[in-house]
């Protein structure tokens, strides 16, 4: 396998040409030399193949598109790590557009820690947008418990990171059994190899992540589910270990007011929206784990 002298973008895609098209020109306007990395992007099933948007960038960027079957997110992030040529592998989503800095801060960032798992800041694009703004505090929040309690269980989200090719493939990738949380449990198993998470803010993504009442809520059930997997996945791991922490929620009725308080638009809305993410966390978290149940119990009858 030939190698790039430095990094590979990986973006799975599905059924969301518009947004790939501004994820596109945006790797397309990095201040980083074009022919010292290369983007992937992994079209997971999508109706309409990707290839002749993709084509439209091939004379400005090293650009490729592979296509699978609909696997989900994690499927497709894999097999983008199996063609990649990068000596580093950097993850991003097709609703993301990277910042110009994006590629620079993140070589800095992986020169000065070569054995660290590399995390980027993320910043919401669609500000008029209550549910949005909501869903940017709550990942504001989840940092900000972070840095204050580094002994949490740290993650990074997966349309922004990035680690070096050869420790991703001996880690075994994504889980191919999560469709959310797949990078809560990548991190927690990176944690267990002794190896670092590094937090760059300066690797920002611009994410527009359009939601409305309903897919906010939908969302958030799925990541109940996600948590409910990967507590089990973890619990598999370190026997009589917890994912969760009772410091986090403790935090919530100090931490999460003053960040809304700092919002420009939406400050009333914005309390109930923490409810809904809340009750939609625990609904996904009590239905994975009764549906688990009941098909152990099945399974024993």
């Amino acid at each position: 396998m030939s190698q790039l002298a430095d990094l590979s973008v990986i973006i799975p895609t599905f059924n969301r040409p518009a947004q790939l098209a501004n994820c596109l020109r945006a790797l397309t306007e990095q201040d980083y030399p074009a022919d010292s990395f290369e983007v992937i992007v992994v079209d997971d099933g999508s109706e309409l193949p990707v290839d002749p948007l993709v084509r439209q960038y091939r004379n400005r960027i090293d650009i490729k598109a592979a296509r699978t079957t609909n696997g989900g997110p994690a499927a497709a992030r894999n097999h983008g790590a199996r063609i990649a040529r990068g000596r580093f592998l950097a993850f991003t989503d097709d609703d993301c557009a990277p910042g110009a800095g994006w590629v620079s801060a993140l070589m800095t960032a992986l020169r000065a820690n070569p054995e660290a798992l590399i995390g980027g800041g993320i910043r919401n694009a669609l500000v008029e947008n209550p549910f949005s703004v909501a869903s940017q505090l709550i990942l504001d929040f989840v940092h900000d418990y972070s840095r204050r309690h580094p002994e949490s269980l740290r993650f990074f989200p997966s349309n922004n990171m990035a680690l070096a090719a050869e420790h991703f493939r001996e880690l075994g990738g994504f889980n191919l059994q999560f469709r959310t949380s797949e990078d809560r449990d990548l991190c927690d198993r990176w944690s267990d190899t002794g190896r670092q998470l590094v937090y760059a803010p300066e690797a920002f993504v611009y994410h527009s992540n359009n939601l409305c009442f309903h897919s906010f809520w939908l969302q958030h059930l799925g990541y109940g589910r996600g948590a409910w997997q990967f507590y089990q996945a973890h619990r598999k791991r370190r026997p009589g270990g917890s994912t969760i922490r009772g410091g986090f929620y403790a935090a919530m009725p100090c931490r999460l007011p003053l960040l809304i308080v700092r919002q420009n638009r939406h400050r009333l809305i914005l309390p109930f929206l923490m409810a809904v993410w809340q009750g939609a966390n625990l609904a996904g978290f009590l239905q994975a784990a009764f549906s688990r149940n009941q098909v152990t119990r099945e399974g024993e009858s």
